[in-house]
């Protein structure tokens, strides 16, 4: 893949309310907290080949390095990482085989903690609760399936038709003990999968963890969705993606906070598809090239570690 050449200045991009600037070293400061001071037309600055930088407050701030030869830092306020569909349904064993969706559980399993510990929201963008109420504000968003008879009854021919396989089953069909109706809100299969469901129990009971639920591919697909009003809500402008399917429904909320402006950061080894060869090459090319930046979370705990000591 074909680096992007450094910049040679300083560079703005954005506007005065929200912006990032990128410096000839490799950062990429996202925080939206340093504007470049901007030169007169007739003013030359003399820099000698460097080009000083805001300092990193470690205490607020963030820097993980991404591919690309880049770095980039996050406000930890301003931060969530979004985790998409890891539920029963798409992992567990007894539905369907999707072993390199189920080798993203362990890297989850270290950075959630890690991000935790640096007040990076974390967002459960899923959908089994039985009640609105039970929300519980998080630091992390998974956006996940579970459906309402409501939306049963409402949800688009196109989305109904995609979930039928071989011309039957779909939404809110049963699937065999113990997994009930097909993601439906309250059911198992829409539950997160295995140790996973533990880390949100852990995360919901230290009052870390947010979940919000999607009844689309995308969990950012319409006006006001759950997702999208509680990043505005918080001040968020910074997501780290998680999840399956790569090209799906991991892609289509990444595609769409991109659209609105979100600075999107794809975790490598936390993302997986059943798609054949192409597909998750596809997501990380463009993930990387046009939507923002590329790491994992070998980087993240490492950067985490380094600020820390």
């Amino acid at each position: 893949m074909t680096i992007r050449p450094h910049v040679l200045e300083p560079l703005e991009y954005g506007n005065a309310a929200s912006f990032w600037v990128e410096y000839p070293s490799g950062l990429v400061d996202l925080t939206r907290e340093a504007h470049l001071i901007a030169k007169k037309e007739d003013e030359t600055v003399a820099t000698n080949g460097t080009h000083p930088e805001p300092p990193l407050h470690s205490s607020t701030q963030l820097e993980i390095p991404v591919d690309g030869e880049r770095v980039v830092r996050c406000a930890k306020s301003k931060s969530a990482i979004v985790i998409v569909d890891m539920q029963n349904f798409f992992l567990h064993p007894d539905l369907r085989d999707h072993s390199t969706g189920l080798q993203c559980v362990i890297p989850l399993m270290n950075v959630v903690p890690a991000l935790r510990t640096q007040d990076v929201k974390i967002l459960w963008v899923y959908v089994p609760l039985t009640d609105s109420r039970d929300i519980h504000i998080a630091l992390f968003a998974r956006s996940n399936w579970g459906l309402t008879e409501h939306e049963l009854a409402t949800i688009p021919p196109s989305l109904v038709r995609s979930f039928m396989k071989n011309n039957r089953g779909g939404f809110g069909s049963h699937l065999p003990v113990p997994f009930g109706r097909l993601l439906m809100r309250g059911e198992f299969n829409a539950d997160l999968y295995g140790p996973l469901h533990q880390l949100y129990l852990e995360g919901k009971k230290e009052g870390t963890d947010v979940w919000i639920h999607k009844n689309r591919m995308s969990g950012i697909w319409g006006y006001q969705t759950a997702l999208d009003l509680y990043l505005q809500e918080h001040g968020i402008t910074t997501l780290f993606f998680a999840g399956v399917n790569a090209d799906q429904c991991v892609l289509g909320t990444l595609v769409d906070a991109y659209f609105r402006g979100y600075d999107c950061i794809t975790l490598q080894d936390c993302i997986a598809t059943t798609s054949p060869a192409g597909g998750l090459e596809n997501v990380l090319y463009n993930a990387t090239n046009s939507y923002g930046f590329v790491t994992d979370t070998i980087r993240v705990e490492e950067a985490i570690k380094k600020q820390s000591s």
